[in-house]
């Protein structure tokens, strides 16, 4: 027989960290520095259909869910790796995915990449990585894997 968990659920208005627009975590008091600490929110991180929120096990029977308040995205491409004729992308969530060219797209000088599952931004260090795939064209921004090039659409 399958026990089930009880939840403990905190909504985003209670909690007392949140997410800034570049994936950092702040509380009342700043920034949070610990990496650490960062590291388990980080990998922490699910999503469901009231948004995103950090899960943690309280004990073998309470299951806490913190729903936090973030801007645009709660995930991140924090590192990048050349794999054959593709990029693997590591998250902040340390999920790691393939890049799909045709979902990237750039607004407001961020690059993002849309899936199924999340909204992915580039974090200033990834993009900076992916200057090296990156060329001008006349069509705009594109990025150039092996032959094969994607212009990346601007939103």
């Amino acid at each position: 027989m399958t026990r089930t968990r009880k939840q403990n659920i905190i909504p985003k208005e209670q909690a007392v960290f949140w997410m800034d627009n570049d994936g950092t975590w702040h509380n009342e008091h700043g920034k949070l520095e610990h990496p650490k600490i960062i590291k388990y929110f980080n990998q922490s991180i699910q999503k469901d259909d009231q948004g995103y929120f950090l899960r943690q096990n309280i004990t073998n029977d309470v299951e806490e869910k913190v729903y936090f308040p973030y801007e645009e995205t709660a995930v991140f491409v924090v590192e990048l790796v050349k794999k054959n004729a593709g990029i693997e992308l590591t998250l902040n969530t340390l999920d790691t995915i393939a890049l799909e060219p045709e979902a990237l797209y750039i607004k407001a000088d961020a690059l993002f990449m849309e899936t199924d599952t999340h909204l992915i931004k580039f974090t200033q260090n990834s993009l900076a990585k992916m200057t090296a795939f990156l060329t001008d064209t006349p069509q705009g921004l594109a990025l150039k894997l092996g032959q094969t090039q994607t212009v990346i659409r601007e939103k």
